[in-house]
């Protein structure tokens, strides 16, 4: 189970790489420029811009991330736990922004790919800590 807690917890720790400057970026300038993201790409969202999704994005995908990535790296009892949320959480902000922008980007498919696994992982190590 080393192996799955190391792995999980880089998986982790790449997703709140990606997500902290993000959402620090839309959060500074909620226009969505500084990372690419014209702001009609909210047209068909409950949002008149990218400040809402920043901070979401900052907090569950970047810092809690970041907490998880800490749990699992030092097998915490709860990191499991942890994973399967998050991993959900991210599984269902992808959903979410798909239906919203009412398009697909690769990254689209790549994040929920990995929530997917982080998903799994984080399961099959809750698993062990519930037989012990």
């Amino acid at each position: 189970m080393k192996k799955a807690t190391i792995i999980l917890g880089w998986i982790q720790a790449l997703v709140a790489i990606g997500a902290i400057p993000a959402g620090l970026s839309v959060i500074i300038d909620p226009s969505g420029s500084a990372i690419g993201a014209p702001i009609e790409m909210l047209q068909y969202s409950p949002f008149q811009n990218f400040l809402i999704p920043g901070i979401f994005l900052l907090t569950f995908n970047g810092i809690f991330h970041a907490i998880g990535a800490w749990s699992s790296l030092t097998r915490k009892s709860f990191a499991g736990n942890l994973g399967l949320w998050l991993g959900l959480i991210l599984i269902t902000w992808i959903i979410v922004q798909v239906y919203f922008l009412r398009s697909i980007h690769y990254l689209h498919v790549l994040y929920l790919v990995v929530g997917g696994i982080e998903t799994v992982l984080a399961y099959k190590i809750n698993q062990v800590f519930k037989s012990k």
